[in-house]
């Protein structure tokens, strides 16, 4: 490509960029967060600081705790804090109200979903569990020691194959929303009906989802579900992750860990264990109130925020990138002399909010793209993960990231 091809390029994407910018209905809410300079892009790892939440999080800290003590149990109404905020949850992942409890983290919560799924069943022909063979390495840890527990084998099969490897032995599923490395979006509504065709009880994984994307709960009819909240959701380090209960199962979930908060009656202190009603018997121990709290106030920057807008902001930002790199790296994208080659689908139905780029030279491009403010994701060995919030990223980001990734790559010996 000749240099006045290049720069007239590079000038319609710009251009492209700005449009997209100016036409954003979301754009006002990137004032709602505290944000370096330069371009990030790992909110798919930890979502960017809610600009109110320092505030909040000190008026729990210094009256809250440092003022009423235990009183603020009722007075600042902690003890009901996780149900409330999961029906905070609930509305941006299509649940109704009273089927998401906040609190553990994602891993825990792994485990009581996938226990509480095969103890459903109390059928001992339904001797397998299967796990998305592509899923987040803690997901399959836990469902190996939960299928040990409960005396199944586990199964791991590509979600693509899923169908047709369910079964009458099928007791329960395990599968990712997202996929973590690639952005591959999975077909919730059709791959829950196929386990629920087979008899089987289906489990989501939302971490890479909620709060990048519609999610249908309900709507699919899905059984359980678990997410993180401090990604997308913006719920800060180590925020307490949720666990959805499907109305229908939770007089029959049975917690594999049967904390005093999940007790009907919590303050009898009786020795025997009667399980609360509802979700509330999700709960395992004492919640963690300032993390809580801190996510109560994070999640206000959804206050008036429609899904199918996020979602449209989501393609249309991933789009540019991907036309960007496509034009702006040498050798192109996905070409025979391209270095960098998408695992992202293309196609809008099958696309997380994330673009995942194989790269033979990964370690050192990532570096060189932080090192210039581009702050992105790097999933060993070759991997390079650029994840897109629609609250708070801009056009003019993703046209900026690809720019600086082609610059990296000029620099960055090929393997």
């Amino acid at each position: 490509m000749s240099e006045n091809l290049t720069a007239a390029v590079s000038r319609e994407l710009l251009e492209r960029a700005a449009k997209l910018d100016a036409a954003d209905e979301l754009a006002p809410l990137r004032a709602r967060f505290t944000l370096p300079e330069g371009v990030y892009l790992d909110g798919n790892s930890l979502g960017a600081l809610p600009a109110h939440v320092p505030a909040r999080v000190a008026d729990v800290v210094g009256r809250q705790w440092g003022e009423l003590l235990i009183r603020s149990w009722s007075e600042s109404a902690w003890w009901t804090a996780p149900e409330r905020i999961g029906d905070r949850i609930a509305p941006l992942v299509g649940a109704a109200p009273g089927q998401i409890v906040v609190g553990d983290s994602t891993s825990v919560n792994v485990f009581k979903a996938v226990v509480g799924a095969v103890r459903l069943h109390d059928d001992p022909a339904r001797t397998d569990v299967l796990v998305d063979a592509a899923t987040f390495p803690t997901d399959g840890y836990l469902a190996a020691s939960a299928a040990r527990l409960t005396g199944r084998r586990l199964i791991p099969v590509r979600a693509a194959e899923l169908p047709a490897a369910l079964g009458p032995s099928t007791a329960a599923v395990l599968i990712n929303h997202v996929d973590f490395r690639t952005g591959r979006l999975h077909d919730m509504a059709a791959l829950t009906a196929a386990a629920h065709e087979a008899g089987a009880v289906a489990v989501w994984d939302l971490c890479h989802s909620a709060g990048a994307l519609p999610v249908a709960l309900d709507d699919c009819g899905v059984d359980f579900a678990v997410g993180c909240t401090y990604k997308y959701l913006n719920g800060g380090p180590g925020a307490p992750a949720f666990l959805h209960v499907a109305q229908r199962h939770q007089g029959f979930f049975d917690s594999p860990l049967p904390g005093w908060t999940s007790h009907g009656d919590p303050f009898a202190m009786t020795e025997e264990y009667t399980a609360a009603e509802g979700v509330t018997r999700g709960r395992v121990g004492t919640p963690d109130i300032l993390s809580m709290l801190a996510l109560e106030a994070a999640l206000e920057v959804w206050d008036g925020v429609r899904p199918d807008s996020v979602r449209a902001k989501s393609l249309a930002l991933t789009d540019l990138f991907l036309d960007c790199v496509a034009e702006y790296v040498p050798g192109g994208l996905d070409g025979p002399d391209s270095r960098v080659r998408s695992m992202t689908p293309y196609a809008h139905g099958e696309r997380g909010s994330q673009i995942a780029l194989r790269c033979a030279e990964a370690p050192a491009v990532m570096a060189g793209l932080i090192a210039r403010g581009v702050v992105g994701d790097l999933r060993r060995p070759d991997v390079l993960r650029f994840g897109f919030t629609p609250l708070y990223t801009r056009f003019a980001d993703a046209e900026r990231a690809a720019a600086v990734l082609a610059e990296v790559l000029g620099e960055v010996p090929a393997a």
